[in-house]
């Protein structure tokens, strides 16, 4: 049941990675107004950055079933689990609540917890 608990958080993570991605580019991007247009790339490049780390964190959510060492499970969990409860909170803290990105956030930190 770990297992799956954990393979489901990776899967979540991907799925919230994804959606803000998306969100990134087609709602929030096109709405904002950045000068000079390099700084603007990079803003968007920082944020497709975090992108691509969530899904590289939860790739490695639904690996470390499968990796024969429990000491690269504990800290995959831990550090992934820190490092979502943090996105968790600052999303919380910006948007005040309002947004659904902090309670996807917080269930793949449950899932991963739970599965570990």
């Amino acid at each position: 049941m770990r297992d799956i608990l954990l393979q489901c958080s990776g899967l979540a993570a991907i799925a919230a990675a994804l959606i803000h991605g998306y969100l990134g580019e087609f709602k929030v991007f096109p709405k904002m107004t950045i000068e000079p247009a390099r700084l603007r790339t990079l803003i968007r490049l920082v944020w497709q950055a975090g992108t691509v780390a969530w899904i590289g964190g939860g790739v490695l959510l639904l690996a470390a079933p499968w990796m024969a060492s429990e000491v690269a499970r504990h800290w995959i969990v831990v550090t992934l689990a820190c490092v979502f409860a943090f996105a968790a909170f600052a999303n919380a803290v910006a948007t005040r609540g309002r947004h659904f990105g902090w309670m996807a956030l917080g269930a793949v930190v449950a899932m991963a917890v739970a599965g570990y």
